[in-house]
């Protein structure tokens, strides 16, 4: 009954570091300066209408993201 314990334990504690993680990440996020400001980020605005869309910013996260998940999956 107790052979699952260690792996919650475990669990719990790879949670809290990517939640520690992320918080980091969104705090640093406001001083990074090209961040959602690159070429290929829509805005438009119009009288009382703002639409954001940052796609350059999309797929340069997504490229990052999907080297570290490769790099971190060979183990």
């Amino acid at each position: 009954m107790t052979d699952g314990i260690p792996h919650i334990g475990k669990l719990l504690i790879g949670l809290g570091i990517v939640m520690i993680a992320i918080g980091v990440l969104l705090l640093a996020a406001g001083k990074i300066p090209f961040i959602g400001k690159l070429p290929g980020d829509f805005m438009v605005q119009k009288k009382n209408f703002t639409f954001y869309f940052p796609l350059a910013t999309s797929i340069l996260l997504s490229l990052l993201l999907t080297f570290l998940f490769w790099l971190f999956g060979k183990r």
